[in-house]
Protein backbone atom coordinates (compact mmCIF):
# COMPACT_ATOMS: atom_id res chain seq x y z
CA UNK A 1 0.00 0.00 0.00
CA UNK A 2 1.20 3.53 -1.04
CA UNK A 3 2.44 6.10 1.98
CA UNK A 4 -0.53 8.21 2.65
CA UNK A 5 0.47 11.79 1.21
CA UNK A 6 0.23 14.52 4.11
CA UNK A 7 1.62 17.92 4.40
CA UNK A 8 3.96 16.59 6.50
CA UNK A 9 5.32 14.11 4.20
CA UNK A 10 5.66 16.80 1.31
CA UNK A 11 8.54 18.03 0.40
CA UNK A 12 9.31 21.72 -1.61
CA UNK A 13 12.23 22.82 -2.81
CA UNK A 14 13.02 26.76 -3.59
CA UNK A 15 16.42 27.68 -5.88
CA UNK A 16 17.28 31.21 -6.47
CA UNK A 17 20.05 33.35 -7.66
CA UNK A 18 22.77 33.87 -5.70
CA UNK A 19 22.25 37.19 -4.61
CA UNK A 20 21.42 39.25 -1.33
CA UNK A 21 17.98 40.22 -3.32
CA UNK A 22 17.06 37.14 -3.85
CA UNK A 23 18.23 34.92 -0.76
CA UNK A 24 16.32 37.30 1.67
CA UNK A 25 12.27 36.32 -0.55
CA UNK A 26 13.49 33.04 -1.08
CA UNK A 27 14.59 32.18 2.69
CA UNK A 28 11.24 34.33 3.86
CA UNK A 29 9.17 32.35 1.93
CA UNK A 30 11.00 29.26 2.64
CA UNK A 31 10.39 30.04 6.71
CA UNK A 32 5.89 30.39 5.80
CA UNK A 33 6.02 27.80 4.10
CA UNK A 34 7.71 25.19 6.86
CA UNK A 35 6.10 26.89 9.25
CA UNK A 36 2.70 25.09 8.38
CA UNK A 37 4.18 21.60 8.75
CA UNK A 38 6.14 21.55 5.35
CA UNK A 39 9.66 20.11 4.90
CA UNK A 40 11.20 22.36 2.77
CA UNK A 41 15.28 22.78 1.15
CA UNK A 42 16.73 26.08 0.05
CA UNK A 43 19.04 26.17 -2.23
CA UNK A 44 21.54 28.09 -4.81
CA UNK A 45 24.93 28.14 -6.27
CA UNK A 46 27.71 26.52 -4.60
CA UNK A 47 29.32 30.52 -4.47
CA UNK A 48 27.41 31.55 -1.44
CA UNK A 49 27.14 28.01 0.56
CA UNK A 50 29.68 28.69 3.00
CA UNK A 51 28.26 32.51 3.88
CA UNK A 52 24.60 31.41 3.67
CA UNK A 53 25.55 28.62 6.06
CA UNK A 54 27.45 30.85 8.29
CA UNK A 55 24.53 32.98 8.47
CA UNK A 56 22.01 30.99 8.42
CA UNK A 57 23.42 28.59 10.97
CA UNK A 58 22.28 25.56 9.32
CA UNK A 59 24.46 23.04 7.96
CA UNK A 60 24.38 22.23 4.50
CA UNK A 61 23.55 18.95 3.80
CA UNK A 62 22.28 17.92 6.83
CA UNK A 63 18.27 17.11 8.29
CA UNK A 64 17.85 20.75 8.89
CA UNK A 65 16.20 22.73 11.82
CA UNK A 66 12.95 22.67 13.19
CA UNK A 67 10.58 25.62 11.96
CA UNK A 68 7.14 25.99 13.07
CA UNK A 69 5.65 22.76 12.40
CA UNK A 70 7.78 21.77 9.74
CA UNK A 71 11.44 21.88 9.14
CA UNK A 72 14.13 24.07 7.12
CA UNK A 73 17.54 22.71 5.41
CA UNK A 74 20.07 23.76 2.79
CA UNK A 75 21.51 21.76 0.12
CA UNK A 76 23.63 23.42 -2.33
CA UNK A 77 24.21 23.26 -6.29
CA UNK A 78 27.29 21.07 -7.14
CA UNK A 79 28.26 23.22 -9.93
CA UNK A 80 32.19 24.31 -9.44
CA UNK A 81 33.34 27.69 -9.98
CA UNK A 82 36.84 28.84 -9.67
CA UNK A 83 36.41 32.23 -9.26
CA UNK A 84 37.18 33.61 -12.66
CA UNK A 85 33.92 34.41 -14.40
CA UNK A 86 33.91 37.99 -13.67
CA UNK A 87 31.78 38.84 -16.10
CA UNK A 88 28.39 38.69 -15.53
CA UNK A 89 26.86 36.72 -19.11
CA UNK A 90 29.53 34.58 -18.30
CA UNK A 91 28.35 33.91 -14.64
CA UNK A 92 24.74 33.42 -15.75
CA UNK A 93 25.92 31.37 -18.35
CA UNK A 94 28.09 28.91 -15.94
CA UNK A 95 24.98 29.10 -13.93
CA UNK A 96 22.82 27.70 -16.57
CA UNK A 97 25.54 25.17 -17.99
CA UNK A 98 26.74 23.45 -14.46
CA UNK A 99 23.33 24.68 -12.87
CA UNK A 100 21.19 22.20 -15.20
CA UNK A 101 23.13 18.70 -14.41
CA UNK A 102 23.34 20.04 -11.18
CA UNK A 103 19.70 20.47 -10.41
CA UNK A 104 18.84 17.29 -11.55
CA UNK A 105 21.66 15.78 -9.45
CA UNK A 106 20.29 16.78 -6.59
CA UNK A 107 16.76 16.22 -7.25
CA UNK A 108 18.18 12.58 -7.75
CA UNK A 109 19.66 12.46 -4.52
CA UNK A 110 16.68 13.96 -2.32
CA UNK A 111 15.07 10.64 -3.69
CA UNK A 112 17.31 8.35 -3.12
CA UNK A 113 17.20 10.14 0.39
CA UNK A 114 14.16 9.91 1.27
CA UNK A 115 12.64 12.63 1.01
CA UNK A 116 11.36 12.96 -2.77
CA UNK A 117 10.77 16.55 -3.92
CA UNK A 118 7.12 17.36 -4.15
CA UNK A 119 7.52 20.82 -6.01
CA UNK A 120 10.39 22.94 -7.06
CA UNK A 121 10.16 26.99 -6.67
CA UNK A 122 12.60 28.76 -9.05
CA UNK A 123 12.83 32.64 -9.50
CA UNK A 124 13.24 35.10 -12.58
CA UNK A 125 16.95 35.24 -13.10
CA UNK A 126 16.88 31.38 -13.26
CA UNK A 127 14.26 30.66 -15.92
CA UNK A 128 15.97 26.59 -16.90
CA UNK A 129 14.95 25.34 -13.42
CA UNK A 130 11.34 25.01 -15.08
CA UNK A 131 12.62 23.10 -17.54
CA UNK A 132 14.82 20.65 -15.54
CA UNK A 133 11.87 20.18 -13.01
CA UNK A 134 9.74 19.32 -16.00
CA UNK A 135 11.93 16.74 -17.48
CA UNK A 136 12.07 14.88 -13.87
CA UNK A 137 8.37 15.33 -13.56
CA UNK A 138 8.21 17.20 -11.13
CA UNK A 139 5.77 20.68 -10.69
CA UNK A 140 7.36 24.21 -10.47
CA UNK A 141 6.45 27.51 -9.70
CA UNK A 142 8.21 30.95 -10.20
CA UNK A 143 8.67 33.65 -7.29
CA UNK A 144 8.76 36.50 -9.15
CA UNK A 145 10.78 39.26 -6.46
CA UNK A 146 9.59 42.23 -7.70
CA UNK A 147 6.35 43.84 -7.76
CA UNK A 148 3.27 42.99 -9.76
CA UNK A 149 3.42 46.44 -11.41
CA UNK A 150 7.09 45.48 -12.93
CA UNK A 151 5.28 42.25 -13.73
CA UNK A 152 3.16 44.03 -16.17
CA UNK A 153 5.64 46.08 -17.72
CA UNK A 154 7.77 43.10 -18.61
CA UNK A 155 4.94 41.43 -19.75
CA UNK A 156 3.37 43.85 -22.12
CA UNK A 157 7.12 44.68 -23.50
CA UNK A 158 7.76 40.37 -24.00
CA UNK A 159 4.34 40.26 -25.80
CA UNK A 160 4.71 43.96 -27.35
CA UNK A 161 1.15 44.16 -26.44
CA UNK A 162 2.09 48.25 -25.69
CA UNK A 163 3.78 50.88 -27.53
CA UNK A 164 6.86 52.11 -25.04
CA UNK A 165 7.75 55.33 -25.91
CA UNK A 166 11.96 55.74 -26.97
CA UNK A 167 14.45 55.99 -24.20
CA UNK A 168 15.62 59.77 -24.87
CA UNK A 169 11.61 60.99 -25.23
CA UNK A 170 11.45 61.81 -21.49
CA UNK A 171 8.40 64.24 -22.14
CA UNK A 172 6.07 60.82 -23.51
CA UNK A 173 3.51 59.44 -20.95
CA UNK A 174 1.68 55.94 -21.54
CA UNK A 175 -0.95 53.79 -19.61
CA UNK A 176 -0.75 49.83 -19.08
CA UNK A 177 -3.78 48.21 -17.93
CA UNK A 178 -4.39 48.53 -14.10
CA UNK A 179 -1.36 50.68 -14.01
CA UNK A 180 -1.25 54.71 -13.14
CA UNK A 181 0.46 56.72 -16.39
CA UNK A 182 3.97 56.19 -16.69
CA UNK A 183 6.93 57.95 -18.16
CA UNK A 184 10.04 56.23 -19.73
CA UNK A 185 11.56 57.11 -16.37
CA UNK A 186 9.28 55.01 -14.36
CA UNK A 187 10.14 51.57 -16.90
CA UNK A 188 12.30 48.90 -15.65
CA UNK A 189 15.81 50.45 -16.73
CA UNK A 190 16.42 46.91 -17.56
CA UNK A 191 14.29 47.33 -20.65
CA UNK A 192 16.66 50.73 -21.88
CA UNK A 193 18.83 49.73 -25.42
CA UNK A 194 21.65 52.00 -22.80
CA UNK A 195 21.48 49.75 -19.70
CA UNK A 196 25.01 48.57 -18.86
CA UNK A 197 23.35 45.01 -17.29
CA UNK A 198 21.02 44.18 -20.63
CA UNK A 199 21.84 40.97 -20.13
CA UNK A 200 19.72 40.50 -16.55
CA UNK A 201 16.49 41.90 -18.88
CA UNK A 202 17.56 39.35 -21.22
CA UNK A 203 17.50 37.07 -18.70
CA UNK A 204 14.36 38.13 -16.78
CA UNK A 205 12.60 37.77 -20.65
CA UNK A 206 13.61 34.16 -20.74
CA UNK A 207 11.60 33.85 -18.04
CA UNK A 208 8.69 35.46 -19.50
CA UNK A 209 9.19 33.11 -22.42
CA UNK A 210 9.48 29.73 -20.25
CA UNK A 211 6.28 30.86 -17.42
CA UNK A 212 3.71 29.02 -18.90
CA UNK A 213 5.44 25.77 -17.81
CA UNK A 214 5.44 26.47 -14.37
CA UNK A 215 2.27 25.62 -12.50
CA UNK A 216 2.12 28.50 -9.97
CA UNK A 217 3.49 32.10 -10.64
CA UNK A 218 4.30 33.56 -6.76
CA UNK A 219 5.10 37.35 -6.29
CA UNK A 220 6.18 38.96 -3.26
CA UNK A 221 3.18 41.42 -2.74
CA UNK A 222 0.05 41.20 -1.58
CA UNK A 223 -3.29 41.66 -2.56
CA UNK A 224 -4.48 45.07 -0.96
CA UNK A 225 -1.38 46.77 -2.31
CA UNK A 226 -1.48 45.89 -6.11
CA UNK A 227 -5.25 45.47 -6.20
CA UNK A 228 -5.82 47.24 -9.59
CA UNK A 229 -2.87 45.44 -11.27
CA UNK A 230 -4.24 41.66 -10.25
CA UNK A 231 -7.40 42.80 -10.81
CA UNK A 232 -6.63 43.89 -14.11
CA UNK A 233 -4.27 41.60 -15.71
CA UNK A 234 -6.76 38.34 -16.52
CA UNK A 235 -8.33 40.94 -19.16
CA UNK A 236 -4.85 41.18 -21.26
CA UNK A 237 -4.55 38.66 -24.13
CA UNK A 238 -2.01 36.21 -24.62
CA UNK A 239 -3.65 36.43 -21.04
CA UNK A 240 -0.40 35.69 -18.50
CA UNK A 241 -0.21 33.35 -15.25
CA UNK A 242 -2.06 34.26 -12.60
CA UNK A 243 0.12 35.88 -9.96
CA UNK A 244 -0.61 34.70 -6.57
CA UNK A 245 0.50 37.31 -3.82
CA UNK A 246 2.41 35.31 -1.04
CA UNK A 247 4.07 38.60 0.73
CA UNK A 248 5.44 41.13 2.33
CA UNK A 249 7.85 38.60 1.98
CA UNK A 250 9.84 40.24 5.23
CA UNK A 251 10.77 39.72 8.95
CA UNK A 252 8.15 41.62 10.90
CA UNK A 253 9.10 42.96 14.60
CA UNK A 254 7.87 40.45 16.33
CA UNK A 255 9.63 37.75 14.65
CA UNK A 256 13.16 39.26 15.15
CA UNK A 257 14.80 36.61 17.31
CA UNK A 258 13.49 33.76 14.63
CA UNK A 259 16.95 31.61 13.55
CA UNK A 260 17.66 31.25 10.39
CA UNK A 261 18.65 34.21 8.74
CA UNK A 262 20.36 35.02 5.30
CA UNK A 263 22.70 38.00 5.82
CA UNK A 264 25.62 37.39 3.23
CA UNK A 265 27.18 40.63 5.14
CA UNK A 266 27.67 40.33 8.70
CA UNK A 267 25.45 42.86 10.20
CA UNK A 268 27.03 44.92 12.37
CA UNK A 269 26.24 44.21 16.78
CA UNK A 270 25.95 47.58 18.14
CA UNK A 271 22.88 49.08 15.69
CA UNK A 272 20.07 48.52 17.75
CA UNK A 273 21.84 49.13 20.85
CA UNK A 274 22.67 52.68 19.34
CA UNK A 275 19.22 53.03 18.03
CA UNK A 276 17.66 52.61 21.78
CA UNK A 277 19.62 55.44 22.84
CA UNK A 278 18.09 57.71 20.32
CA UNK A 279 15.16 60.01 20.63
CA UNK A 280 11.88 58.33 19.50
CA UNK A 281 11.16 59.26 15.24
CA UNK A 282 14.83 61.19 15.27
CA UNK A 283 16.85 58.94 12.94
CA UNK A 284 17.49 59.36 9.24
CA UNK A 285 18.10 55.46 8.21
CA UNK A 286 20.48 55.53 4.40
CA UNK A 287 21.30 52.24 2.39
CA UNK A 288 21.19 51.49 -1.24
CA UNK A 289 21.43 47.76 -0.43
CA UNK A 290 23.70 45.03 -1.69
CA UNK A 291 24.68 45.93 -5.23
CA UNK A 292 24.36 49.57 -6.08
CA UNK A 293 27.28 51.29 -6.64
CA UNK A 294 27.60 55.11 -5.95
CA UNK A 295 30.20 57.39 -7.47
CA UNK A 296 32.78 58.56 -5.12
CA UNK A 297 30.81 62.39 -5.48
CA UNK A 298 27.41 60.68 -5.19
CA UNK A 299 28.69 59.24 -1.80
CA UNK A 300 30.30 63.08 -0.63
CA UNK A 301 27.22 64.42 -1.13
CA UNK A 302 25.11 61.91 0.94
CA UNK A 303 27.88 61.84 3.64
CA UNK A 304 27.63 65.86 3.96
CA UNK A 305 24.00 65.80 2.98
CA UNK A 306 23.32 63.61 6.36
CA UNK A 307 25.55 65.59 8.07
CA UNK A 308 23.55 68.42 7.75
CA UNK A 309 20.50 67.38 8.61
CA UNK A 310 21.58 67.91 12.46
CA UNK A 311 19.48 64.47 13.28
CA UNK A 312 21.29 61.04 14.02
CA UNK A 313 21.54 59.34 11.25
CA UNK A 314 22.63 55.18 10.43
CA UNK A 315 24.45 54.69 7.20
CA UNK A 316 24.83 51.16 5.59
CA UNK A 317 28.35 51.51 3.57
CA UNK A 318 29.05 48.31 2.32
CA UNK A 319 32.92 47.37 2.81
CA UNK A 320 33.46 47.91 -1.04
CA UNK A 321 32.28 51.25 -1.02
CA UNK A 322 33.66 52.52 2.53
CA UNK A 323 37.04 54.03 0.80
CA UNK A 324 34.91 56.52 -1.00
CA UNK A 325 33.88 58.03 1.99
CA UNK A 326 35.32 61.03 2.25
CA UNK A 327 38.53 62.07 4.29
CA UNK A 328 38.08 62.37 7.97
CA UNK A 329 34.23 61.72 7.29
CA UNK A 330 33.91 58.68 9.90
CA UNK A 331 35.87 60.66 12.26
CA UNK A 332 33.51 63.28 12.47
CA UNK A 333 30.42 61.01 12.07
CA UNK A 334 31.29 59.60 15.52
CA UNK A 335 32.45 62.86 16.94
CA UNK A 336 29.05 64.22 15.93
CA UNK A 337 25.45 61.96 16.02
CA UNK A 338 26.43 59.28 13.06
CA UNK A 339 26.97 55.86 13.01
CA UNK A 340 28.02 54.44 9.62
CA UNK A 341 27.79 50.41 9.57
CA UNK A 342 28.78 47.73 6.99
CA UNK A 343 25.49 46.05 6.89
CA UNK A 344 22.52 46.28 9.05
CA UNK A 345 19.93 43.79 10.35
CA UNK A 346 17.50 46.08 8.23
CA UNK A 347 13.71 44.81 9.29
CA UNK A 348 14.91 45.51 12.70
CA UNK A 349 16.25 49.08 12.17
CA UNK A 350 12.97 49.69 9.95
CA UNK A 351 10.50 48.33 12.95
CA UNK A 352 12.72 49.95 15.63
CA UNK A 353 10.46 53.38 17.23
CA UNK A 354 13.85 55.96 16.57
CA UNK A 355 13.69 55.19 12.87
CA UNK A 356 12.14 58.27 11.21
CA UNK A 357 12.41 57.87 7.68
CA UNK A 358 14.24 55.42 5.21
CA UNK A 359 17.18 56.82 2.49
CA UNK A 360 16.76 53.87 -0.06
CA UNK A 361 17.29 53.09 -4.13
CA UNK A 362 14.00 51.41 -3.54
CA UNK A 363 14.93 47.96 -4.67
CA UNK A 364 11.79 46.07 -4.12
CA UNK A 365 13.00 43.79 -0.96
CA UNK A 366 13.68 47.62 1.27
CA UNK A 367 10.11 48.78 -0.63
CA UNK A 368 7.94 46.48 1.20
CA UNK A 369 10.21 46.14 4.47
CA UNK A 370 9.43 50.12 4.89
CA UNK A 371 6.48 49.98 4.11
CA UNK A 372 5.45 46.82 6.60
CA UNK A 373 7.52 48.72 8.93
CA UNK A 374 5.29 52.15 8.36
CA UNK A 375 8.46 54.03 7.83
CA UNK A 376 8.61 57.21 4.88
CA UNK A 377 10.87 57.02 2.57
CA UNK A 378 13.65 59.45 0.63
CA UNK A 379 13.71 57.44 -2.77
CA UNK A 380 16.54 57.20 -4.71
CA UNK A 381 16.29 54.88 -7.56
CA UNK A 382 19.13 53.74 -9.63
CA UNK A 383 18.41 51.22 -12.23
CA UNK A 384 16.14 48.14 -12.65
CA UNK A 385 12.97 47.98 -10.94
CA UNK A 386 13.97 50.33 -8.38
CA UNK A 387 12.32 53.13 -10.61
CA UNK A 388 9.01 51.97 -10.77
CA UNK A 389 9.37 51.54 -7.13
CA UNK A 390 10.04 54.92 -6.36
CA UNK A 391 7.34 55.76 -8.50
CA UNK A 392 4.80 54.01 -6.47
CA UNK A 393 6.05 54.84 -3.27
CA UNK A 394 6.12 58.62 -3.68
CA UNK A 395 3.18 59.19 -6.10
CA UNK A 396 0.78 55.63 -5.21
CA UNK A 397 1.65 55.01 -1.41
CA UNK A 398 2.52 58.76 -0.82
CA UNK A 399 4.51 57.61 2.04
CA UNK A 400 7.81 59.80 0.52
CA UNK A 401 9.58 61.70 -1.57
CA UNK A 402 11.80 61.85 -4.24
CA UNK A 403 15.45 62.74 -4.40
CA UNK A 404 16.19 63.71 -7.79
CA UNK A 405 19.37 63.21 -9.40
CA UNK A 406 22.30 64.65 -9.27
CA UNK A 407 22.09 64.51 -5.89
CA UNK A 408 23.39 67.43 -3.79
CA UNK A 409 23.91 67.42 -0.49
CA UNK A 410 20.81 70.08 -0.06
CA UNK A 411 18.62 68.07 -1.87
CA UNK A 412 19.72 65.41 0.85
CA UNK A 413 19.04 67.97 3.77
CA UNK A 414 15.34 69.24 2.49
CA UNK A 415 14.42 65.91 1.53
CA UNK A 416 14.55 64.81 5.04
CA UNK A 417 12.86 67.72 6.23
CA UNK A 418 10.05 67.10 3.63
CA UNK A 419 9.28 63.66 4.98
CA UNK A 420 10.12 64.34 8.65
CA UNK A 421 8.85 68.19 9.74
CA UNK A 422 7.18 69.61 6.52
CA UNK A 423 3.95 70.38 5.39
CA UNK A 424 2.91 66.52 4.05
CA UNK A 425 4.87 64.63 6.66
CA UNK A 426 1.95 63.89 9.28
CA UNK A 427 0.12 62.95 6.00
CA UNK A 428 3.39 60.77 4.62
CA UNK A 429 3.42 59.35 8.28
CA UNK A 430 -0.02 58.56 8.23
CA UNK A 431 -0.18 56.82 4.57
CA UNK A 432 2.82 54.98 6.00
CA UNK A 433 1.05 53.18 8.85
CA UNK A 434 -2.00 52.54 6.85
CA UNK A 435 0.01 50.47 4.17
CA UNK A 436 2.23 49.12 7.35
CA UNK A 437 -1.16 47.45 9.24
CA UNK A 438 -2.44 46.36 5.44
CA UNK A 439 0.88 44.33 5.53
CA UNK A 440 0.77 42.90 8.10
CA UNK A 441 -2.90 42.15 8.05
CA UNK A 442 -2.14 39.91 5.07
CA UNK A 443 0.30 37.71 6.60
CA UNK A 444 -1.77 37.14 9.62
CA UNK A 445 -3.35 33.55 10.16
CA UNK A 446 -6.52 33.62 7.48
CA UNK A 447 -4.94 36.86 6.04
CA UNK A 448 -5.02 37.14 2.47
CA UNK A 449 -1.17 35.94 1.68
CA UNK A 450 -1.43 33.70 4.20
CA UNK A 451 -4.52 32.01 2.66
CA UNK A 452 -2.68 31.97 -0.78
CA UNK A 453 0.53 29.72 0.73
CA UNK A 454 -2.03 27.38 2.19
CA UNK A 455 -4.24 27.06 -0.56
CA UNK A 456 -0.73 26.26 -2.40
CA UNK A 457 0.07 23.25 0.09
CA UNK A 458 -3.10 22.12 0.00
CA UNK A 459 -2.74 21.61 -3.81
CA UNK A 460 0.67 20.34 -3.97
CA UNK A 461 -0.70 17.86 -1.37
CA UNK A 462 -3.79 16.77 -3.50
CA UNK A 463 -1.32 16.32 -6.87
CA UNK A 464 1.07 14.08 -4.86
CA UNK A 465 -2.00 12.03 -3.69
CA UNK A 466 -2.92 11.57 -6.97
CA UNK A 467 0.43 10.52 -8.18
CA UNK A 468 1.02 7.75 -5.29
CA UNK A 469 -2.54 6.68 -5.74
Amino acid sequence: MAEEVTPHNIHILLICYPSQGHINPMLRLAKRIAAKGILVTCSSSSVVRDDLAAASGVSAGGDGVPFGAGRLRFDFLDDPFDGTLLDLEDFLRHLETAGRLALADLLRRQAEAGRPVSCVIGNPFLPWVTDVAADAGIPSAVLWVQSCAVFSVYYHFVHGLAEFPREDDLEARFMLPGLPTLSVADVPSFLHASHPYKVLGDTIQDQFRNMGKASWVFVNSFAELERDVIAALPSVRPRPPQLIPVGPLVELGDQDDAPVRGDLIKAADDCIGWLDAQAPRSVVYASVGSIVTLSTEVIAEMAYGLASTGRPFLWVVRPDTRPLLPEGFLDAAVAGRGMVVPWSPQDRVLAHASTACFLTHCGWNSTLETVAAGVPVLAFPQWGDQCTDAKFLVDELRMGVLLRAPLRREGVREAVDAATTGAEADAMFANAMFWSAAARAALTPGGSSDRNVQAFIDEVSRQARQRTS
